[in-house]
């Protein structure tokens, strides 16, 4: 008989392992479990939610009590900065991934039904409870598109993701455009209400971050930040994913096109808004538009 020695990622002795060790040692395992049958199968899964169960209950406990007082409600908000921390109670549920994060796993599960039909779906933007997507490949300008976006992605969306209570599709990309999220469709100068003109196209310098104070027809105010990188702009909320503290000082790089949150060193896609760093969180990005060389950003009403 044949004795293969499985090689795992551990740390070595006075040390402790690094996240990226951890992660390789879960996906291991997940891997192996996935291999084994019958009740050899059942037996590891119940152990593995188990263990679960009890690591949730006690995590729980824990960051309950902290909350409760002062002070240990600040070192709680300092550990979750740490990835592993965040992980794992990510992993558990404690912390609740972003509505975007939770769309795009969403659609991940219902993406290999629509390629096996030649199709495949993109989330464009989610705001105010509205999930914008497009459909791409055999779906787009099909007859029964509408159809496809009901059974699959507009049925999966809402009743797996609860800020979401509607879908629209919006129509494909121009071909040529300087802004990603077009995804309103309102013709131009009945944009609505909630939009903001801001500064000339022009003026929004490439390859930084421009803050802004918007002013919505109610008279709230609301802090915004704009990354261009060469024709794209993005408009996000003035907060960082984290704790919400301004980002205008972020530290852009214009190459890897991230966006560091100069406070605890978050890094996110400059474009898409996604945490790098830890996953689960993502920057609000709000609807941006260009019309007649102006910045157009909607906020809320």
């Amino acid at each position: 008989m044949t004795t293969t020695k499985r090689r795992t990622s551990r740390a070595s002795p006075g040390r402790e392992p690094v996240f990226e060790e951890l992660a390789k040692r879960v996906d291991e395992a997940v891997r192996r479990i996935a291999t084994l049958t019958g009740p050899s199968k059942e037996a590891a899964e119940e152990v593995k939610n188990a263990i679960e169960a009890i690591h949730r209950a006690g995590l729980m406990m824990i960051v309950r009590r902290m909350r409760q007082d002062e002070r240990a409600k600040e070192l709680l908000f300092e550990l979750v900065d740490d990835p592993v921390v965040h992980l794992l109670l990510s992993l558990h549920g404690i912390i609740r991934p972003g509505v975007i994060t939770e769309a795009k796993r969403v659609l991940d599960g219902v993406r290999p039904s629509l390629r096996s039909h030649g199709g495949d779906v993109k989330l464009v933007l989610v705001d105010d409870g509205v999930a914008y997507v497009r459909l791409l490949g055999a779906c787009e300008g099909c007859s029964n598109a509408a159809a496809t976006m009901r059974k699959s992605v507009e049925e999966a969306l809402i009743s797996k993701v609860p800020a979401i209570t509607s879908v629209e599709v919006v129509p494909r990309e121009p071909a040529t455009t300087l802004i990603p999220l077009d995804a309103v469709g309102t013709a131009p100068g009945q944009l609505g209400p909630g939009w903001v003109r801001t500064h000339p196209v022009e003026e929004i310098p490439d390859g930084e971050i421009t803050m802004m104070e918007l002013v919505a027809s109610s008279g709230r105010e609301t802090e915004v930040i704009v990354v261009r990188l060469g024709d794209q702009l993005t408009a996000y909320l003035n907060a960082c994913a984290h704790q919400g503290l301004p980002l205008e000082a972020a530290l852009l790089d214009t190459e890897a096109h991230t966006l560091t949150c100069q406070w605890h060193g978050f890094c996110f896609d400059a474009i898409s808004g996604e945490c790098l760093s830890s996953p689960g969180m993502e920057l609000e990005q709000l609807p941006l538009r260009i019309e007649h060389g102006h910045v157009w950003i909607r906020v809320s009403t």
